[in-house]
């Protein structure tokens, strides 16, 4: 790897030099990184800085060669491209919101090649990050930031529990039309979230809307409400009930599986489909809703 240099933007603005270090040097050890900038390899407007350093608008960061595991170059189809423009339901300057699809994972890793925000970044040109996650299965409102003062707004939020989000859920058979709260800690192992009592604080409510019973078969319509924002938390809790959560290859219950797919579902039917927050550039308090896809209204309709 050759010097380069690089002119700080929005995203990268008031980081310090070290952690701007260590996003930008992907693999290569903190300690190393300590020693190019104790050594004035590292300059920033040609002048040696701490670690500590708060990164300024438009400053450029020479840093000398150092060996990185080479990234390969993101392939973005036309058709996601596509998807994810025509899923757009607002847009500011500080801001993209988008009702996620199904089936298609937020970023790159774990043997996917391209997210959300690969695809997107190919078409803006220009940094965003996103703002919180969905799983791959589940659908709708997406936060993604084109400033780094948003993104650290809106995360202020999330950790103060400011942000509220709303999801809508087919879970397995009748739940009475009462405000269910499961407050049950959630311990991430290798393969699944599991209540056990060494994980961490976790409360989901569970309000039905509507019933559905047939010969054999119940189902409740749920919106469900979460304080806390752990790794598959509705999921974990809806099974947790023993009311989990249609068509879910991990936490689900196969009788109930077979039922639905039976019935035409072919994806996990939960969907995040309301997000109220302070937004950050304008400070009003703004409700972004993303309707239910076409095949969940129509899977409904067919109960």
């Amino acid at each position: 790897m050759a010097v380069s240099f690089q002119t700080i933007d929005e995203f990268s603005q008031g980081q310090r030099l070290d952690n701007f270090l260590v996003k930008i040097l992907k693999g290569v050890p903190k300690s190393h990184i300590y020693r190019v900038i104790r050594k004035g390899e590292v300059r920033v407007n040609k002048g040696r800085k701490k670690a500590d350093y708060k990164l300024q608008l438009d400053d450029v960061v020479r840093i000398p060669p150092i060996n990185v595991s080479e990234k390969k170059p993101v392939h973005v189809s036309d058709s996601l491209k596509k998807v994810l423009l025509d899923a757009i339901i607002y847009e500011d300057k500080g801001l993209l919101i988008v009702n996620k699809p199904s089936g298609v994972a937020v970023h790159s890793g774990s043997g996917v090649d391209t997210g959300v925000i690969e695809a997107l970044r190919s078409v803006y040109k220009e940094p965003i990050e996103l703002v919180h996650r969905l799983d791959r299965a589940t659908s709708g409102v997406l936060l993604i930031a084109k400033k780094r003062s948003v993104l650290k707004n809106l995360h202020e939020q999330l950790a103060k529990h400011e942000m509220e989000k709303r999801y809508t859920a087919l879970v397995k058979g009748v739940w009475s039309k009462k405000r269910h709260t499961i407050d049950a800690p959630l311990y991430q192992n290798s393969r699944y979230t599991v209540v056990d009592s060494k994980g961490k604080h976790a409360v989901s409510h569970f309000q039905p809307l509507k019933n559905f019973t047939q010969e054999g078969f119940a189902a409740s319509l749920v919106e469900v409400t979460i304080e806390t924002g752990r790794t598959h938390q509705i999921r974990a809790h809806a099974q947790y009930a023993e009311h989990a959560i249609a068509c879910d290859d991990k936490y689900g219950d196969k009788e109930f599986d077979r039922q639905v797919k039976f019935r035409g579902l072919k994806r996990l039917f939960l969907h995040a489909h309301q997000l109220t927050f302070t937004n950050p550039l304008t400070g009003d308090i703004q409700k972004v809703s993303a309707p239910l896809s076409i095949e969940l209204k129509q899977f409904l309709n067919k109960l």
